[in-house]
């Protein structure tokens, strides 16, 4: 696979002309993890939970003008802030790399039906978290493996190595544990799981995953829209869970208070699996 030229993909990008800073970060971040893929000129990508398309982009340019990106999510286009999933994926649909890429919102990959081998490759970057349960992930690996020979995995990882990290690994759990002791909400993480369950899923739905390896995410900037996000959610959310696990969930918010002052991100995982 030839080099991604992040400049091309940043300026595909919606928030490339809002926060350039930004967003040049999280391409860079998300190529890193694409040249461990394996994807090649011309390749069929399936990306699952495609959000605001930060890694849509990058898998277009990696896959080049015959490659193909389908990218679904089950959001609704009016979803997300400042720049909605809709109004992202119509700007990169209007740049040189939007002709790669069909965009589905609304969708639901499990009541879905593509032929087998309608792609080369199923990615899910950074989204797995975003499921209500790790049953529904399940399900969603089960579903897609006839689709495609290879999947591409990449997670947050919830074991720190650096003591800066601890308020994004305390910020993920506060929000895990009240989506699972409160009222739903429509945040990003649900389900928090580890880098050992998501190999066990792997291994229940008949993928032969290798070695995971580490991607660098220093400069990204997810810790601290974390950290923020978890502060509104315990604000607005925190009165409905029981109140045994109410008052441990608030001694986790005292923990990430005292050790916020420096944010870093956890580590990333990245693993390619075959059927």
């Amino acid at each position: 696979m030839s080099a991604i030229d992040v400049e091309a993909v940043v300026a595909a990008m919606a928030t490339g002309v809002s926060e350039p800073g930004v967003q040049l970060a999280q391409t860079r971040f998300r190529a890193g993890l694409v040249a461990g893929w394996d994807l090649r000129p011309g390749d069929r990508v399936l990306e699952v939970g495609c959000g605001q398309g930060d890694m849509t982009a990058v898998l277009a340019e990696a896959v080049g003008e015959r490659g193909h990106v389908t990218a679904v999510d089950l959001a609704q286009p009016s979803y997300g802030a400042p720049v909605t999933l809709g109004e992202s994926a119509a700007f990169l649909n209007g740049t040189p790399l939007g002709a790669r890429v069909e965009f589905r919102f609304g969708f639901d990959v499990l009541a879905a039906a593509f032929q087998d081998d309608a792609f080369d490759h199923v990615v899910l970057s950074q989204c797995a978290w975003y499921f209500d349960s790790l049953d529904r992930l399940r399900a969603t690996l089960a579903r897609v493996r006839p689709w495609a020979r290879r999947l591409c995995f990449a997670e947050w990882d919830l074991a720190p190595v650096r003591h800066e990290q601890l308020a994004h690994l305390l910020a993920v759990q506060v929000q895990g544990m009240i989506e699972a002791f409160g009222e739903r909400g429509d945040g990003n993480v649900r389900t928090p799981f580890s880098r050992a369950a998501l190999l066990r899923v792997l291994a229940e739905t008949g993928w032969r995953a290798d070695e995971p390896t580490a991607v660098d995410a220093t400069g990204v900037h997810d810790a601290a829209w974390e950290v923020a996000i978890c502060r509104e959610i315990v604000d607005e959310r925190l009165h409905t869970v029981p109140a045994p696990m109410r008052d441990l969930i608030a001694s986790h918010v005292d923990v990430l208070d005292a050790v916020a002052e420096h944010v870093e991100p956890l580590p990333v995982y990245s693993v390619t699996a075959t059927r």
